[in-house]
Formats: C-alpha cells, structure tokens, sequence
C-alpha cells in the first residue's frame, strides 16, 4: 500500500521475526556474547530473561545463525507439559525416532545420544522458550538431564528462555538446585530513546530507503509509546506509515505519531505490554 510511496522494496515493520532485519543494540551484542561463550564452553544451563516484546527470539535466531554445524540444537517452544509427553516431544524435537513409555527406557536411549553426539566432537544444545511455562516437574527432570556428563564435561547445555516471572519462579527453595546450576544469565530490557532511532533507521535501510521517513520528533513519540519495547515500535511504525500515505505526508511527524498511538490506545492491550502474546 504505502511502499513505492516511500521508495522501500518491502514492509519494514513486520511484527515476525525475520533475520534480514535483524539489528543488534549494545544489550543484545553483550548477551549474544556471553551465550555463544556459554555453549561454546558447556556450561551446562544458561538463562535469557526479558519482558514481552524485549527482542528475546529475535537474539534466539541470531544466536542459532552463528553456532553453526558442530552443535546439534533443538527447540521445545511450549514446555508445560507432563513428564512423559515432555520426553517424547524431546525425543522427537532431536529426531531420535523413538516413542518411550517410561523415564528409564528414555534416559538410557538419551544417554546413548548424547554420548554419540560427544564422541563426533558436536555440543547439544536445548532451548526452553517460555520457560515460565515449565511444570515444576519438567523443570526438575531438565535439572537432572544437566548432570549428564562425560569427563567433566557437559553433554548437554540447556538454554532457559522466559519472561520476567521465571526469574520469580525459580526463586522458590524447591529450585534451588537447578538456580545453582545455571552458570551463564543474562536480562533484556528495553530500547532507550536512541536505540529506537537506530532500530527505525536500521529497517528502513533493509527495507530500501536512506531517506528520512520519521523526524526526530516523531521517533520521540514512538519510544514514547512504546516504551523501547521492538513490537510496539513496529505495530506504531507500520501504522504512521500508512497514515502517512493515507495524508500524502513523505515525512512522518509528532503529530501522525500521535494520531495513531491515540487510536491504538484504544484497545486495553496496549496501555500496557501483553503477556498472552509470545515473546520476541
């Protein structure tokens, strides 16, 4: 609709996670950085945590994008299940080709695995996304998986992905094991003021435009409302611009930002961040 209007070869504000517009601000480069070390080092488990909206898949796929082919990795995306279901689906997420009916048969055939996996020199790597969701019970299996080792290493590492609640979660004395045996943590928080210049900038560059789309009165409003949160930015971003095609406006304003965070205020769900939605 708006595209030609502003000379971009495509929207530059999708709220999907694609790795052409991937942009990484000094926050998400550190942790980037101290997860690579943690499973480059088999730390064992490691833990990313940050509100709705913070950016956490986007720095799942960049991370994934620089581990390359020695580390066999594996995504359990909704972990609130139970304890057999929770094997199954793992075994099936690592392609083991197997259906287990109780915990024994599943650790000796996971042992095996991972066992294969040390002596062709490749890291495993789990990741737990939503990890707030985990049953109490998953959580304590993933503990006991974290102690597989092979000549003091790890064989392998676990990777806790979750909103600011599993911070609180885990507080409790029955995790207090598995809280010791997490060696690498980092915490996202959001864009400051101009971060979120640099992020709207970013995207329209990769959409197709050096050209001034947003003045900086705008993009004050736009952190403003979205309070650096990245799904916002773009949900507000997307919305001027077709407002602004709609007003023949080729550069955004204060005022068209305005317009539309009023009419997105509307909707209860964005006073505040929505946590039913998942993560980013």
């Amino acid at each position: 609709m708006y595209l030609s209007f502003y000379q971009l070869d495509k929207k530059p504000f999708e709220i999907t996670t694609d790795p052409q517009f991937l942009w990484l601000s000094e926050k998400h480069k550190e942790s980037l950085a101290m997860l690579q070390y943690g499973i480059l080092e088999n730390k064992g488990c490691l833990l990313l945590t940050g509100d709705v909206g913070t950016g956490k898949t986007t720095l799942i796929h960049a991370l994934q994008q620089t581990l390359g082919n020695d580390v066999i990795m594996a995504t359990v995306h909704d972990p609130h299940l139970a304890k057999m279901d929770f094997f199954n689906h793992l075994a099936n997420t690592f392609k083991m080709n197997r259906r287990f009916n109780s915990k024994g048969y599943f650790i000796t055939h996971f042992s095996e695995f991972l066992n294969s996996a040390f002596i062709k020199n490749k890291k495993v790597l789990l990741i737990i996304d939503e990890a707030q969701r985990a049953t109490p019970v998953v959580l304590e299996e993933l503990r006991h998986l974290s102690n597989l080792e092979k000549h003091y290493t790890k064989l392998i590492n676990i990777f806790f992905v979750g909103q600011n609640e599993f911070i609180s979660m885990i507080k409790g004395p029955e995790f207090r094991a598995l809280r010791q045996r997490i060696a690498v943590s980092y915490h996202m928080g959001p864009l400051t003021r101009k971060e979120t210049g640099e992020y709207i900038r970013h995207r329209l560059r990769v959409a197709g435009t050096k050209q001034v789309v947003f003045n900086s009165e705008a993009i004050d409003e736009i952190h403003k409302f979205g309070r650096g949160y990245p799904r916002l930015i773009n949900i507000v971003c997307d919305m001027a611009l077709v407002n602004g095609f709609v007003d023949e406006a080729k550069v955004i304003t204060a005022r068209t930002i305005m317009e539309c965070t009023e009419n997105l205020r509307i909707h209860s769900e964005f006073d505040t961040v929505d946590e039913t939605q998942p993560s980013t």
